[in-house]
């Protein structure tokens, strides 16, 4: 049984730095992902991770700001977000894809798995 359980969401001021935590109960995952939602869009992939590989891809408006590593130990999906900006604002969800193998996918719907989402607001 897959459980995804996220943490670390907050209010922060614009250039701000924040760390997401999403603990990861089960395994067979070959992808972990962070998406976001802000009101009124969709749900944007901004940084996957291939479990086997380790290779990870980022959406281009956090590329060289967000991090995302697995701490394989503990089998925790973290996402460390420094220079937070205000369009960063969202609702955050780490997500588990076990059916798609290769790359990692962008989309939503390839994943089988959610966490209950964590909100990161970020005031200018």
């Amino acid at each position: 049984h897959v459980q995804l359980v996220e943490s670390g969401g907050g209010s922060v001021q614009s250039g701000g730095s924040l760390r997401l935590s999403c603990a990861v109960s089960g395994y067979g995952a070959h992808c972990l992902a962070w998406f976001r939602q802000a009101p009124g869009k969709e749900r944007e992939g901004v940084a996957l991770l291939a479990t086997v590989s380790g290779a990870t891809d980022y959406a281009d408006s956090v590329k060289g700001r967000f991090t995302i590593s697995h701490a394989n130990a503990k089998n925790t999906l973290n996402l460390q977000m420094n220079s937070l900006k205000s369009v960063d604002t969202a609702m955050y969800y780490c997500a588990q894809d076990q059916d798609h193998l290769g790359s990692c996918l962008r989309a939503a719907a390839d994943y089988n798995y959610w966490g209950q989402g964590t909100q990161v607001t970020v005031s200018t």
